[in-house]
C-alpha cells in the first residue's frame, strides 16, 4: 500500500479547480472582507500591487483554467453546454454592470466594488451550467 494520498477529484478538470480555484477565492474573500473593513488605510507601493494582484487572480485563473478545459476536451457536446454557460455568465455580467455604471453616472446610486462583478460572473456561470445541464439532461 502506498503512503501517497491521491487527488479527491475525478477528472483533471475538478483537479485543477479545488487546488488552484477554490485557494484563490478564499484569499480573495480575505482581501475583501480586509478591504470592506479597513478601506480607510490605503496601502501602498507593493503592497498595494499584491492585493490587486490577490484580488483579480481567481478571476483569470478561473477563465485560464476553462480555456485549458475547452482545449483538452473531446467530447464536442460538453463544449458546448460550457461555452454557453459563458456566454451567460459574460452577458449577464455585462448588462448588470452596465446598467448599474449608468445608474451611478445618472443617479446617485453607490459605486459597486469590482469583487462584486466577479462574484456575479461566477454566480451566473454556475447558475448556468446548472440550467444548461437539467435543460439538456
Amino acid at each position: 500500500m502506498s503512503g501517497r494520498v491521491g487527488s479527491p477529484a475525478k477528472y483533471r478538470f475538478e483537479d485543477r479547480f479545488l487546488f488552484i480555484i477554490v485557494p484563490l477565492f478564499v484569499l480573495d474573500g480575505i482581501l475583501g472582507i480586509w478591504g470592506f473593513h479597513y478601506h480607510h488605510l490605503h496601502p501602498a507601493g507593493a503592497l498595494a500591487v499584491f492585493c490587486a494582484t490577490a484580488q483579480s487572480s481567481p478571476i483569470i485563473a478561473f477563465i485560464f483554467i476553462i480555456g485549458l478545459y475547452l482545449a483538452e476536451e473531446k467530447d464536442e457536446f460538453q463544449k458546448s453546454v460550457l461555452v454557453q454557460s459563458m456566454l451567460w455568465a459574460i452577458g449577464a455580467t455585462l448588462a448588470v454592470s452596465t446598467f448599474w455604471g449608468s445608474m451611478e453616472k445618472y443617479s446617485q446610486a453607490p459605486h459597486m466594488d469590482i469583487a462584486w462583478v466577479q462574484f456575479l460572473f461566477c454566480a451566473v456561470m454556475i447558475v448556468a451550467i446548472g440550467a444548461n445541464r437539467w435543460r439538456y439532461r
